[in-house]
């Protein structure tokens, strides 16, 4: 089983060539409007609009579910959870197991959690992974003016996502070779992701000092001005995909409020 599936990028995609900043900002936009919103159906609108731009994105399906399937599983996870613990919740009974009684609106505010909460992480992906790290972060450094300490250790945060991968699929190896397996017991499983997850953390605190150590002796920060060898500008596709973002929030927000759904998170 692989914790995150490395995703190879096709640069000759249509959303891999927009700017990264461009669709940082566009992302944020629409994260703004999913994190206000408690309804399902804005959720629903952002989650169906990231799905249909797949094509163009350039990752393939099966890479993209093995880097989000654990999001996936935490989020139709705690929808379920919202949804047993507020089944008291009044409105007319849905479903009825014994002294279990879930209403309408329990079953419908778990599944707008759980939308919401596939849609961010659509968002973010997307956001994130159809741009090359080192384009990430010459893109942040010139056009957002970002501190270079900044924007190079959000290079290596990017850089390191894939080594994290290789290394959890060599965690399970070697458990397997010691013979540590969990067999039908849930619990055993749990204990050993609990634990192999505790290494990987280890694991990747280690690498982190050793690559702080590594751009510190190179000289990280030691000068003030520092040379472009990677030009990055915005284009009038760049801003053309901005204000697609922009009119994606509105539209989610102008269609759940008019058909009545819209809940903010203000109350």
């Amino acid at each position: 089983m692989r914790l995150v599936t490395p995703i190879v990028l096709d640069p000759s995609a249509p959303l891999a060539r927009i700017n990264p900043v461009a669709k940082l900002a566009a992302g944020l936009v629409i994260l703004v409007v999913l994190f206000a919103s408690l309804d399902a159906v804005t959720a629903a609108i952002v989650g169906v609009a990231m799905v249909a731009i797949l094509p163009i994105s350039g990752l393939r399906p099966s890479a993209l579910a093995g880097r989000a399937w654990l999001i996936g599983l935490v989020a139709i996870s705690i929808g379920a959870f919202n949804v047993l613990f507020a089944a008291g919740e009044p409105g007319p009974t849905v479903v009825s197991l014994g002294p279990l009684h879930v209403g309408a609106d329990a079953l419908g505010n778990g599944a707008g959690l759980t939308l919401r909460l596939l849609s961010i992480a659509l968002v973010g992906i997307l956001a994130t992974a159809t741009s090359e790290p080192m384009d990430v972060a010459d893109a942040l450094v010139q056009l957002l003016r970002v501190s270079p300490r900044f924007a190079i250790g959000t290079l290596a945060a990017l850089r390191i996502l894939p080594l994290l991968a290789v290394d959890w699929q060599t965690l399970g190896l070697a458990r397997r070779a010691r013979g540590l397996e969990a067999g039908r017991s849930p619990i055993a499983a749990l204990r050993l992701f609990a634990g192999r997850l505790l290494s990987l953390l280890v694991g990747a605190i280690r690498l982190g000092s050793r690559m702080a150590l590594a751009m510190e002796a190179r000289g990280l920060g030691a000068l003030p001005c520092r040379t472009v060898a990677r030009v990055q500008h915005m284009r009038a596709a760049d801003w053309a995909f901005l204000g697609a973002g922009a009119v994606l929030a509105a539209a989610a927000v102008g269609i759940s409020v008019g058909l009545g759904t819209w809940r903010s998170v203000l109350g």
